[in-house]
């Protein structure tokens, strides 16, 4: 039994096959695939999704920090995991579960050697990360002859690949920029082979790029928010992969005289009365309180409720006057309908955030539907 039995995200085997089938189909035979596994799968659970991309194909995982690989190593999977943001304080983990860092400055190239050294290790593969103008992690352009030098000196590591990010590849009317961005990693990436004397991988595209630049592509792309279904092309419908869903707890008819509902008494009841269903999630699980007081409605039985209320931290209230339900029927807080999409919209915020404010105590359950 999990911590919130009444609750679940579905994750859709068979649409999530689709996805990766999809992009897939925009990459040449060559092209390897790495899969981002970071921030719990996008909130679609780690180990669970890390295990599909492992059976589906994927050439590499990627997490953001150690904990995350050393998560998957324990779990049983054994595809090449790069680290996005390494740090300098786990390496010891890095190299006793396989894990291959990305490294974005002197410092910690300097660090990671040096425990590779002390422990006699030679060959050890790294990720270089560029900066070609997000100027979020990765070397400058100003940095690169002292990285081909400290890399000409430094026997411990092997260049695995060489990486950078694109800012604004969603965004048509920065195109301009991001082609610049392109040309830059290919310069300087093209320097630091010519500097160490061998050809590492290259990797500049995300799910966006892929699609809007595949003749881009390279050696591999890391794919993204695409493989969870979301596309930035208007014309491309991806495959719905997670469903919120809860089981109703208790149902009240209630008339005016009853009173407000939940906290603040605010949730008003109609002259004719009002008909509540109570369910097992709030904004600890990722229902943003903002969607209370009929901000947003979910689906119950093929029909929309809305929220009635406020949002509590562990449940929340929907008004389901006219609709034919029973305690234990399911509701969906996002998915098909509604979509994680129209969520974002009601908050202005993006799929990402709805995706990964679902926290771990609600149960990932893959279903092969």
């Amino acid at each position: 039994m999990t911590e919130n039995d009444f609750s679940r995200l579905e994750i859709n085997l068979p649409n999530c096959l689709k996805n990766y089938g999809y992009f897939r189909s925009l990459l040449k035979k060559e092209t390897k695939l790495l899969v981002l596994v970071k921030a719990n799968a996008y909130g679609h659970g780690a180990v669970e999704f890390a295990s599909l991309m492992e059976k589906a194909g994927a050439d590499y995982l990627a997490v953001a920090y150690p904990v995350e690989g050393v998560e998957l190593r324990k779990a049983g999977i054994r595809t090449p995991i790069l680290v996005l943001t390494s740090g300098t304080d786990f390496f010891d983990e890095i190299i006793d579960y396989g894990l291959e860092p990305g490294i974005p400055n002197i410092e910690t190239l300097a660090e990671f050697c040096k425990v590779l050294e002390k422990r006699g290790l030679k060959d050890y593969p790294v990720h270089i990360k560029l900066d070609t103008g997000m100027h979020r992690l990765g070397f400058m352009t100003s940095e690169l002859k002292s990285l081909a030098d400290y890399l000409g000196n430094c026997t411990a590591v092997h260049v695995k690949s060489v990486y950078s990010h694109l800012s604004a590849v969603d965004d048509p009317q920065c195109d301009g920029f991001t082609l610049g961005q392109i040309e830059m990693f290919r310069t300087n990436a093209d320097f630091l082979v010519k500097s160490i004397g061998y050809r590492p991988m290259y990797h500049i595209l995300n799910s966006a790029g892929i699609e809007r630049f595949p003749e881009y592509q390279f050696d591999m792309v890391r794919l993204g928010i695409g493989i969870y279904g979301i596309s930035v092309l208007p014309d491309v419908r991806l495959s719905t992969v997670a469903s919120f869903k809860c089981k109703i707890l208790q149902i009240k008819h209630l008339m005016p005289e009853d009173g407000p509902v939940g906290y603040g008494r605010y949730g008003q009841i109609a002259p004719a009365g009002t008909v509540i269903a109570t369910i097992p999630v709030g904004y600890a699980d990722g229902v943003d309180r903002r969607l209370g007081r009929g901000a947003a409605t979910f689906s119950l039985n093929g029909r929309r409720v809305p929220t009635i209320g406020n949002i509590c931290m562990d449940m929340c209230m929907l008004d389901i006057t006219g609709v034919d339900a029973r305690v234990g029927d399911t509701v969906t807080i996002f998915g098909e309908d509604p979509t994680a999409a129209e969520l974002a919209s009601i908050l202005g915020t993006i799929p990402y955030e709805i995706f990964t404010s679902v926290p771990r105590r609600i149960e990932r359950k893959v279903v092969n539907i």
